[in-house]
Order: structure tokens, then sequence, then C-alpha cells
């Protein structure tokens, strides 16, 4: 009954803006047209929708799984990405937060869900 395909929306000030900062900072994919701004991890089968609106930075309750997460915690450094979190190893698991541009936070774990 549904694809595996789908998309969430992200609250953004600026959505063309903010596609250029996942596109240059994370390396994903952008697709623009009019209003709807979408930005993908190459090969993802999901879409993060850049909804310009009201602005409530904090945790997305997001998370973007990686295989070496100090590796690549390191790689968005060299790129001046925010963190909120840094890399930290904890009981559980590998974790760390960054933020984009508007100051929505995002999960970063080693593994995948």
């Amino acid at each position: 009954m549904f694809s595996k395909s789908f998309s969430v929306a992200v609250m953004v000030s600026d959505a063309k803006k903010s596609a250029k900062w996942y596109k240059s900072k994370l390396g994903f994919n952008a697709s623009v047209e009019d209003h709807w701004v979408t930005v993908w991890p190459k090969g993802a089968t999901w879409k993060l929708h850049l909804c310009e609106g009201k602005l409530e930075p904090g945790n997305t309750g997001i998370a973007f799984y990686v295989e070496d997460l100090e590796k690549a915690v390191a790689s968005l450094k060299k790129k001046d990405v925010n963190f909120s979190k840094d890399y930290t190893k904890a009981e559980w698991g590998e974790f760390a937060s960054f933020d984009d541009p508007d100051g929505n936070v995002f999960a970063y774990l080693k593994g995948s869900p």
C-alpha cells in the first residue's frame, strides 16, 4: 500500500538558501520547484521537504546513520558544520548532533536503524 519513498518537513527561513547549505555541506541532492524544495542523500528513497514558515529551532527527531561516525563528524567539521553535541561514545552507542543554519538539530548515529 505504501512505497518506500517519503518526505519529512523541516521548517527553514529560506528554502533555496537552505538547499544550497544541504548540498554544499552535507553533499545532498537538491530539487527546487517553486515552493517545493527538497534535499536528500544520494541513493536515498526519502527526502527532506524544506518548508518556509514559522521556525521552532531545536531537535527535529530526525537521525542520520553512518558506518564510521567519527570520520563522518570530522568530515562535516572541515566544512564548518556546527555540532551542538560533539562525537560521543555511550554505553548504548556512538552519536553526535549537528545544526542546520536555522537551528534545526539532527542526530548523527553510528550503524543503521
